[in-house]
Order: C-alpha cells, then structure tokens, then sequence
C-alpha cells in the first residue's frame, strides 16, 4: 500500500511543482507528468533487480567511462590531426556508447561475476548426483546446509544432456535433477548462484573439486569418487550418503525392538523386517509372524560392503 501512495503522490507533486515553478502552462504539466512516469518505472524496474545487480550495471558504467577517458587521452596526446578533428566532433557519441557497452556486458555477465564474487566455506558447490538426489533441498530447507549453493553450469549442461538421452531411466534423473535445481532457486531459506567458471580436468567430478577449490568452497554429493579426489586436492567433501548412514539408529546386541514382520527369509522359518532407515532385520522363527507387529531380540550384527544386516529373535 505505501509505494501506491508513493506513486500516486509522484503523479500529482511533479505536475505542480513544473506549473508552479517552471511555467504555468500545458508544456510545464506535461514535463512533470514525464518525469513522474520516468521515476515511477526506475522506481519499479530497481525493485526488481537485487542489490548485486545494480552494483555490478555501476561497476560496468565505471569501467566504460574509464575505457573513454583513457582513450581520449591517447587522441588528445598522441594523434594526428585529423583523427583529432574527427575525435572532437564525435567523442561524445563514443563516450555513451562505451558507457552503455560496459553496462550491459556487465549485466549479462552477471550470473557469471555473481558466482566469482563469493569465496569462502559458506559457499557449497552441487554436482551432478546431488542435484539427482534431491535431498539437498530438504536439507535446505531445514537449514542443515547453510550459506550459499553454487550451480555450475556444465553440471546443468550435463543434466540438460541426460534429459534428452534415448534411455528412460537416464533421461528421468536428468529432468528430476533440472527439477531440483530450479526448487533450490525458489527456496527463501538459502542463496543460489550459478556460474559459468569451467577449469580444465578430464572429466565433470574432477572440474567440480577443481571449482570448490578456486571458490575455496565445499562440495555437496553423493558420489564416494568425490571424496577420493576431494581428498586429494584439499577440499571438503560432504556427502548425503556418508550423512545418511551416520544418522542410522545405533542397534546393539541384546536390545528390544517393535519390528513389522513383511516377508519370509531365504532359510526355513525366518522372517523379514526393515527398520525406519530401511536396515533389514533377519528374525529367526519369524515366519508365522508375517504381517504382524512383534517384539524381537537383537543378538547379532553383520557390517558388509552394501550396508547393515540385523539378525534377531522373537522375544
């Protein structure tokens, strides 16, 4: 409500203040309802670009004007006549046009100086498997991953490439990994910036390690030959799968649970159950409870390369 009362003051103040003090005429009233529509749209269009933005156009503006100053200095010291000549009559024209080419190139390059203006550990560079996953976003949300997540940009070429592949499965996570990196950007929770920065490496796990370390940045996947080269270079890795698995309930043996029994075992009399991490729990004599809550005892614990197995009793 306020910035309608702004506008709406705007279009009747600027009118009377040009036919109240410039000249009491039609022209003074239609110069002030110019200038009020001029002020009004800059109004809306600097509500629209985000701070970094305008600082990046000033930056770019700054830049022309110098690329002109020391290019008129140059004419005026070192050239012949009639360049001299045609320089007076004409370097007005290239002055504005300096300035308004440093402003847009500026502009368009924005995302790019965006991505290349933050460094530090709050910074946190997505892969390709992180933004398939998709759990980067619900732990946004809930602000376990905080500052601000960088997107490059071969890593959205990649998934752009795997959107369009023949093969089903390949093409899903391809579209669910744009998904996701256009719901990071809608989140209020945290910053998300992209940049077009691509060092030199064999292949897109490595440019991203290589990235992180420019930014001096960490790395959120979920690929485990990430951490090896992360590793290598120095760089923090946080992995979701690394994250999940230390969150899994810590069973030890001799311990009671309440399991849902869903499905026989490979050997004779057993039953299958799964807890809330999906850990499957081996339950002896567990057959005749299939489909059916029961308490059982945990006696053993099996580690192996794919994960936990649970082997219990019925209590």
């Amino acid at each position: 409500m306020p910035i309608w009362i702004f506008r709406f003051s705007t279009l009747i103040a600027f009118p009377f203040l040009t036919y109240d003090f410039i000249d009491k005429d039609a022209v003074s009233l239609a110069a002030g309802l110019l200038c009020a529509l001029i002020v009004i749209i800059a109004e809306a269009v600097f509500k629209r670009l985000r701070l970094i933005k305008i600082m990046i156009a000033c930056s770019g503006f700054l830049l022309g004007y110098l690329l002109f100053v020391f290019t008129d200095y140059a004419v005026q010291n070192f050239s012949g006549p009639n360049p001299l000549e045609w320089w007076v009559n004409n370097g007005r024209y290239v002055e504005i046009g300096l300035i308004i080419f440093g402003v847009l190139a500026s502009l368009f390059k924005s995302r790019d100086l965006e991505g290349l203006s933050y460094k530090g550990r709050h910074l946190k560079v997505a892969d390709v498997t992180a933004l398939m996953d998709g759990r980067i976003v619900d732990l946004c949300e809930i602000n376990f991953l905080s500052g601000i997540i960088v997107i490059p940009v071969f890593v959205l070429e990649a998934l752009n490439k795997m959107a369009a592949s023949k093969d089903p499965l390949e093409r899903a996570k391809g579209r669910r990994g744009l998904d996701v990196a256009s719901r990071l950007q809608e989140l209020k929770e945290i910053a998300v910036r992209i940049t077009s920065k691509t060092p030199k490496a064999e292949n897109d796990t490595e440019r991203v390690v290589k990235l992180a370390k420019s930014f001096d940045a960490e790395v959120v996947t979920l690929d485990f030959n990430v951490n090896k080269i992360g590793a290598l270079y120095d760089v923090v890795v946080l992995n979701i799968a690394d994250l999940a698995t230390a969150l899994k309930p810590v069973v030890l043996p001799g311990e009671t649970m309440s399991l849902f029994i869903m499905k026989d075992g490979k050997e004779k009399e057993q039953g299958i159950g799964y807890l809330d991490d999906g850990t499957m729990v081996v339950v002896e004599d567990g057959r005749k409870f299939i489909g059916k809550r029961t308490e059982v005892s945990v006696y053993s614990i099996l580690q192996t390369s794919s994960g936990r197995m649970i082997f219990a009793k019925i209590k």
